[in-house]
């Protein structure tokens, strides 16, 4: 059956606007559709819970493009932002990768232009490139190796110590990967908006009133926030300590969304979001990542668009830092 040609409203509107059918269950129809379609769901920590209970897989970046490496199904959905739908279509370029709203963009990525960074890069030859996943593919053309939260580190420290690295585009997680590694890495000065926004006065206020939580932060956060953390590390890592502990109540740093998981899998334990410090908002969430919702995700598989699609030039080049990281991680066991 062939896929209908998008209206031009969903186009102007990067999502597929159609009703949903009256007395269906989103929930049982989309994985009808999976199925049908020979579809995978992947989803992040930071979407909506309910698209994590219908995903086939829930993981961090790392974890994502590790699975998209390897799936054999026909189609992609990417429950999350357009960096990880572009990583999972470079990947995979013989598949269909479907995003479902693509105004699902990141902060992160877009204060790092492609044709700035290049800039950046070619007015420093001698450095090796470093780039956060949170990049789109046209500024992972300009890299020699990507990272995520989870292998930062490690791959920092492949590099022999005397190699003049540029690190791009978290100032957050560059200044602290330069804090535990020694080294002095030139950082790309841009942030995400989410972990920018944690209140250092609002962790004390919280830590008074549960003086025997322990603080769980991502590094992409500020380093006053991060200078009070019990622990220090990517999504992945803080549900693993979350969830592991003999500790059983938690201040969080990050994207809210990652309590979802951290309940479900420990559900006689207390987690308690770190507030932003510019609302009475008692969480932290990322607006983007909140735009994918089950309707959306239903319509994406029943038309199957929006699609991601990387130019094959860029697709050519990005793919090897992405490679290389993949190689990296599975070298050290990660």
């Amino acid at each position: 059956m062939p896929t209908p040609t998008p209206k031009p409203s969903w186009i102007e509107k990067g999502y597929v606007d159609e009703p949903i059918p009256a007395g269906i269950d989103l929930k049982t129809e989309i994985r009808r559709l999976a199925q049908e379609k020979n579809a995978v769901i992947l989803a992040h920590y930071y979407v909506d819970g309910a698209l994590q209970d219908i995903a086939d897989f829930v993981g961090d970046s790392l974890a994502l493009a590790q699975k998209a490496a390897t799936t054999d199904a026909d189609i992609i959905v990417m429950c999350g932002v357009h960096f990880m739908g572009e990583t999972d279509k470079i990947l995979c370029p013989d598949k269909t990768v479907l995003m479902p709203d693509l105004n699902a963009l990141c902060s992160l990525a877009e204060s790092c232009p492609a044709e700035s960074f290049a800039d950046f890069v070619k007015a420093h030859p001698d450095h090796k490139v470093i780039s956060y996943v949170n990049t789109t593919a046209a500024t992972k053309a300009y890299t020699d190796v990507v990272v995520t939260s989870t292998n930062a580190r490690q791959i920092v420290e492949s590099f022999p110590k005397e190699q003049k690295l540029i690190f791009g585009p978290d100032r957050n997680l560059g200044a602290y990967i330069n804090s535990v590694t020694g080294r002095d890495m030139l950082l790309w000065d841009g942030a995400c908006h989410v972990h920018e926004r944690f209140s250092l006065e609002k962790l004390v206020d919280l830590k008074r009133q549960y003086p025997t939580a322990k603080i769980l932060v991502h590094p992409e956060c500020q380093g006053p926030v991060v200078k009070l953390a019990d622990l220090v590390g990517s999504t992945a890592a803080l549900l693993n300590y979350a969830v592991r502990s003999e500790h059983d109540t938690f201040l969080v740093a990050t994207e809210s969304g990652i309590l979802h998981e951290m309940q479900r899998q420990a559900p006689q334990k207390q987690f308690i979001p770190v507030p932003p410090d510019d609302s009475t908002c008692a969480c932290n969430e990322c607006n983007y990542m909140k735009l994918i919702t089950l309707a959306k995700v239903y319509n994406s598989l029943r038309y199957e668009w929006p699609t991601i699609e990387v130019p094959a030039e860029v697709c050519e080049k990005a793919v090897q830092p992405i490679r290389r990281m993949l190689d990296i991680s599975r070298e050290l066991g990660l």
